[in-house]
């Protein structure tokens, strides 16, 4: 028995031949092989983690933006408006008419020209200034015109006094033709001496007139009251006759000269009013046709309208707002009608019927509109709405811009 036990002994050397023992080569490269399989599942393994890690994040940021998104959405569905963004559809007077423009010019303007030639002095006004009808504006230097009126004076007292001596003469030649001591041809001579002598008096006479007058031109005034519009002349310098030296203008009296076509014009009376925007100007600036004129413009067969302006209505602390020369446009109104209209501004147009942005039932809704005739109500541009809307009915002014479709409306309170 025990040499029967004895066979399976580790260290037996029988047992060593039946059961063979593994290479050391093998056992390296078993090892190896199983290392090698263990960093790839490891590798696996961290890969996964990492594309779990990234879908979980992104998952989040999307959860994130959803939870954003619905947050503004919540927040954007009611739009707060003022009462003042929106206007009610209501029956308008509409004034039609034709559109004109033309440039603001004074009725009254004057130009002060010298008279006579001389130096200029006493040039104190300039552009801007006020000034009175008859007052001194300038001097031009008199000293020549002066002399030339004593040179009148004296010679118009020549005359006279050869006058006096020629009727002496023709009362003696008479008093002799009476006696019969001189015939009648010698007394018609004397006469004819007497009127030559009165006509050459009467000629000194007028031309000393004439100096005393040009000494009196010498003095430059205003001949209306107005403001200085140009200064075209400095002082001490020598201006001939008819030299421009200011121009005055009257700015309580404007008027603009339109030019109106033949078709146009058929249309056209005296006392229509218009509408008109200055520039400068915030508030339009009422006018109303003055006068036409009769005759039409060669070559282009046009005529002229001259629009009058009350400028008193058109002031501000004191001030004319108004000033000759600036452009004005507007609306000449040759018909009106009453319709229901909305401001022309608030018509969208960026679809292909135009529409109008409407508050109903606490929602906004796009209402496509037809449109009719288009005017002016009051300084407003408006059209009128032949379809689309009822009286009475919300719609928003151009300054809300454009608001999405559905959205809840909600009006500021009035405090």
């Amino acid at each position: 028995m025990p040499d029967a036990v004895a066979w399976l002994v580790p260290g037996n050397a029988f047992c060593k031949q039946l059961i063979p023992q593994p290479n050391e080569a093998v056992l390296k490269f078993s090892l190896a092989r199983w290392m090698k399989w263990v960093f790839a599942f490891l590798v696996l393994a961290l890969l996964a983690a990492g594309v779990l890690r990234a879908l979980s994040a992104r998952q989040a940021q999307t959860d994130a933006l959803k939870a954003s998104s619905a947050a503004q959405a919540a927040l954007s569905s009611v739009v707060e408006l003022a009462q003042s963004d929106v206007i009610r559809v209501r029956p308008v007077v509409i004034a039609q008419g034709l559109a004109v423009s033309g440039t603001l010019k004074a009725v009254n303007s004057a130009m002060v020209k010298a008279r006579v030639s001389g130096e200029l002095q006493a040039l104190t006004v300039r552009e801007g200034d006020a000034v009175k009808a008859g007052q001194v504006v300038a001097r031009i230097d008199a000293g020549e015109v002066t002399l030339r009126l004593r040179q009148a004076r004296e010679q118009a007292a020549s005359s006279r006094a050869q006058v006096e001596v020629v009727q002496r003469q023709y009362d003696n030649n008479k008093a002799l033709v009476d006696q019969g001591f001189i015939s009648r041809s010698a007394l018609d001579t004397s006469l004819a001496n007497l009127n030559a002598s009165r006509a050459t008096f009467n000629a000194a006479q007028a031309a000393a007139e004439v100096a005393a007058r040009s000494v009196k031109d010498a003095v430059l005034t205003a001949p209306i009251s107005g403001l200085v519009s140009q200064r075209l002349a400095q002082p001490g310098e020598r201006v001939g006759v008819d030299a421009r030296i200011l121009e005055i203008v009257d700015l309580s009296r404007l008027e603009v000269e339109v030019t109106l076509s033949a078709a146009d014009a058929a249309s056209v009376q005296v006392g229509q009013r218009a509408l008109l925007q200055v520039e400068g100007s915030r508030t339009p600036i009422q006018a109303h046709v003055a006068r036409i004129n009769p005759s039409a413009q060669s070559g282009s067969r046009n005529l002229l309208a001259y629009l009058a302006i009350d400028n008193n209505n058109a002031s501000e602390g004191g001030a004319s707002l108004l000033r000759q020369g600036l452009f004005a446009q507007g609306t000449l109104g040759t018909r009106e009608s009453a319709q229901l209209a909305v401001p022309t501004s608030a018509i969208r147009t960026d679809q292909p019927a135009p529409y109008v942005q409407a508050v109903e039932n606490g929602l906004l809704v796009y209402k496509p509109v037809v449109l009719g005739l288009r005017g002016m109500a009051g300084s407003e541009a408006v059209t009128a709405i032949t379809a689309g809307l009822n009286a009475e009915a919300l719609v928003l002014r151009s300054t809300v811009g454009v608001l999405r479709e559905g959205v809840k409306v909600r009006f500021t309170p009035v405090p």
